[in-house]
């Protein structure tokens, strides 16, 4: 096996491609914008999107990183026709990456506080306003998410450096699948708590004057965002794990697995998440707000709450931990190919490089608050959620599409062709004109609404 590594299996790949896309956006923010935007009418909006828009961004994202058989860094001047100038994408790709990193194992980080606060009883016999105190003065501590950040580094780093095989799909497959078995134990505990099936009506039976109440606009682009957002498109992410596998399989089949898995994640983070608000009266529209302030006090009035919440928090740690996995090991690649050092080198250097790079994100919240780059009450998360979620992410997505659909790049026939290649199921020859003219102007209004919301909607 050479240095970038392949992966064993077909389902490592699955898993692991899940755990690039299953992270907060699934389990933190799907759920805040469910409740938000009215519950399972939104829910079903979101599923549409989900198919239309995630779907064949992903596959154009695999594509590319299976016929070029290289990272972000290399597969576009492997692919592109020659004379263009696609390869430029790198830059934006490797920035994208390393800013994600640099916010997120931060968050990540509070995710392993908070598994520690619960497993040693930190929130038992506090109020509503008692376990916000222990969130704001968490925040207002640069040396505790400083060292719950470096954990989170060393800890994923360390993963990547045990290689492709032995670290990223054996140690992602272990979690995973036990992130899908808490989750199912957690959901089936919510479900059982008294007037739960007031928040499973909330949750799974549509209820359109919600979506009206709020204007269909909004709650359109809610829908369109999450979907685009959840599933880490347009970074090259998961581009390098399509490089991983073989060609026994076409695309589009992977891709929905992906995709079903990544969803089902967020569908049960809602069927934990509503019923224990409903049953304690919790407003589930509290925002983010719900996973730290609000879900410390439901676990605090169930039976056994230290140990429910001991286990969510777990299995939060584990997916926010795939996504840093993830693209990590996407960086490694990166460097791999762009300047052929061994891997671990490669890991050696970057896992303080990662940690002096996230420390704005910690201390934006301390020393740093008086920074606020997008107006007041924001801070330098909010920037670098920002450039990545608002930025590089559509338009990276958008240079994919425009790769596999055009022939000044890639070409159609080249793209299909890679994604049809093996058994399962056929890429639709016949959505062409839709990929090639309708999604890049869909992802165009996404990022145009972005600025929009951010400057005018106010």
């Amino acid at each position: 096996m050479d240095s970038r590594g392949n992966f064993s299996t077909r389902l490592g790949f699955i898993l692991v491609s899940a755990g690039c896309a299953i992270g907060l956006g699934n389990v933190w923010r799907f759920p805040y914008i469910t409740g938000q935007y009215g519950g399972a009418s939104f829910v079903l909006i979101y599923l549409v999107f989900l198919a239309i828009l995630g779907l064949p961004i992903m596959v154009s994202e695999f594509a590319v990183g299976r016929a070029s058989q290289r990272s972000a860094a290399k597969s576009f001047d492997v692919l592109e026709p020659a004379g263009t100038k696609w390869h430029l994408y790198k830059y934006f790709g490797i920035a994208g990456n390393f800013l994600l990193m640099m916010f997120y194992t931060t968050v990540s980080g509070w995710m392993l506080y908070y598994l520690y606060k619960s497993l040693i009883g930190g929130f038992n016999g506090l109020d509503a306003a008692g376990v916000g105190a222990v969130f704001g003065a968490m925040l207002a501590d640069p040396v505790t998410m400083a060292g719950n950040m470096m954990a989170i580094v060393v800890l994923c780093g360390g993963v990547c450096y045990l290689g492709v095989q032995s670290g990223v799909e054996r140690i992602t497959k272990y979690m995973m699948t036990c992130l899908l078995i808490l989750m199912v134990v957690l959901a089936i505990n919510s479900c059982l708590l008294p007037n739960s099936e007031i928040g499973l009506e909330y949750y799974l039976s549509p209820d359109f004057s919600k979506v009206a109440e709020y204007g269909w606009k909004e709650v359109v682009f809610a829908a369109m965002g999450q979907a685009f957002f959840t599933l880490s498109l347009g970074i090259g992410a998961l581009a390098i794990f399509g490089s991983y596998i073989g060609k026994e399989k076409r695309l589009t089949g992977e891709a929905i697995w992906v995709i079903i898995l990544d969803t089902l994640v967020a569908l049960m983070a809602g069927l934990i998440i509503f019923p224990a608000c409903f049953s304690f009266g919790v407003q589930p529209s509290s925002g983010p707000n719900l996973l730290f302030v609000t879900l410390p006090n439901v676990f605090n009035a169930m039976p056994g709450g230290q140990f429910w919440g001991a286990l969510f928090f777990l299995f939060m740690a584990f997916a926010s931990m795939s996504t840093v996995i993830a693209v990590f090991e996407n960086l490694v690649a990166c460097f791999y190919d762009l300047t052929g050092a061994d891997r671990r080198k490669i890991i050696r250097i970057g896992i303080p490089l990662i940690i002096v790079l996230s420390m704005p994100c910690v201390l934006g919240f301390n020393v740093l608050s008086g920074f606020q780059p997008l107006g007041p009450g924001s801070g330098v998360l909010d920037l670098e959620d920002f450039l990545v979620s608002n930025n590089i992410l559509p338009l990276g997505s958008l240079v994919y599409l425009v790769f596999c659909t055009s022939r000044y790049g890639w070409g159609w026939n080249n793209f299909l062709r890679e994604a049809d290649t093996g058994k399962g199921t056929a890429f639709p020859a016949w959505s062409r004109f839709y990929l090639t003219y309708i999604l890049p102007l869909v992802v165009l209004i996404i990022f145009a609404n972005g600025y929009y919301a951010l400057f005018f909607a106010k």
